[in-house]
């Protein structure tokens, strides 16, 4: 099935999702990613995708990957394409291969440049960007195929320039590009990763306003290591907000911290939001899923585990079982002065912030 109908068919109160996995380098790393995978796949993700290696280096193993994803693991897959080092002859191998094999949805792009090279170059025979692969696509295989291209919600890493931002009119270049890709066959897009969730509304604005009207998804890359995160955001040039960079700086060589941070990071920037009418409260920017229905608060019912979930249905021993006490149907909600006293204490010190974010973003890995 497409993607793009899945999209269109989605449960309008169930919140649309989907993993992005990397080829492995080694056997035992394709082995620990179907592992992973089946325990991901079980949160009932609508599609996963798996990326094309730079310069088409992983794409017989990416084709392995993408058939077992589709017909052993069962979810609902994309592949990703590239025009790098391909000519036709080996993307339509490529789109063979996929077909044959079931699956429905290809991830169109130019591709970066192969290792050691700067700039794209065309190979012979092949393809100039990701609009002429959509085109191609389109006049060979009709209709079978749903295709999703990128946006940059910030410009094309090519048009951003040393100062760390596009021009007015390369921006606009790039949005006009962008509807070509749709225009040329495109049903969907996925976005580059960023962090400035105000860059991402005001781009999908942008499109809507120059008659881009097919679903735009966020594509959000949680920070796991604090060197990666600053390699994957420099070469893709994106804007890093001050308060991102302030938070892991004191945290930056602890890598527990940093996957509690990137966790909270990107559960905050996921969850659906309704701006406070309250006039001092106007700039808070999220609150707990868990706020209207849990009293008590989390971070304080939980400061005593040691490892999530283990034991509210297992081990008794284990802190994290508590008491039956615990749960809100069995015990009077807390309100006024009490809720200020779980609610309102203040953070004295990182050590404080940082017990909060890992235990936030535990909960929030297993609530998903």
């Amino acid at each position: 099935m497409k993607v793009i109908e899945k999209i269109r068919a989605a449960d309008p109160n169930r919140v649309v999702f989907s993993f992005e996995f990397f080829p492995p380098k080694t056997e035992d790393g394709v082995d620990n990613l179907f592992e992973r995978m089946e325990r991901m796949v079980a949160h009932n993700p609508s599609f996963c995708d798996i990326t094309w290696g730079a310069g088409g280096s992983t794409a017989d193993l990416t084709l392995e990957i993408a058939n077992k994803m589709q017909n052993i693991v069962c979810v609902e897959t994309m592949m990703h394409l590239t025009c790098t080092n391909m000519p036709v002859e080996k993307i339509d191998h490529a789109l063979h291969a996929i077909k044959s094999n079931g699956l429905q949805n290809v991830l169109a792009l130019r591709g970066d440049p192969p290792h050691g090279q700067d700039k794209f170059v065309q190979v012979e025979g092949g393809f100039a960007c990701a609009r002429d692969l959509v085109k191609h696509i389109r006049a060979k295989y009709g209709d079978y195929f749903g295709i999703t291209v990128a946006g940059y919600p910030e410009a094309h890493p090519d048009v951003i320039e040393s100062n760390g931002l596009a021009t007015p009119e390369g921006y606009q270049n790039d949005l006009a590009y962008l509807k070509s890709k749709v225009d040329a066959g495109a049903d969907l897009i996925v976005t580059q990763l960023f962090y400035d969730t105000d860059i991402f509304l005001k781009f999908v604005n942008d499109c809507r306003q120059i008659g881009i009207t097919c679903p735009i998804v966020p594509g959000i890359m949680p920070i796991n290591n604090y060197k990666g995160f600053l390699r994957m955001t420099g070469f893709c040039k994106t804007k890093i907000p001050a308060d991102i960079m302030a938070a892991l700086e004191p945290i930056k060589d602890n890598e527990e911290a940093v996957k509690a941070y990137g966790i909270h990071l990107g559960t905050e920037m996921s969850l659906p939001w309704r701006r406070p009418a309250n006039v001092f409260r106007v700039k808070e920017d999220v609150r707990p899923i868990f706020w209207a229905n849990r009293p008590k608060s989390y971070i304080s019912r939980t400061i005593g585990w040691d490892q999530y979930p283990h034991g509210r249905w297992s081990d008794s021993c284990n802190p994290s079982y508590g008491a039956l006490t615990d749960y809100q149907f069995m015990r009077p909600r807390a309100r006024d002065k009490k809720l200020i006293e779980e609610w309102a204490v203040p953070l004295k010190s990182v050590e404080d912030y940082m017990r909060g974010v890992t235990v936030l973003g535990i909960l929030l890995e297993y609530s998903y």
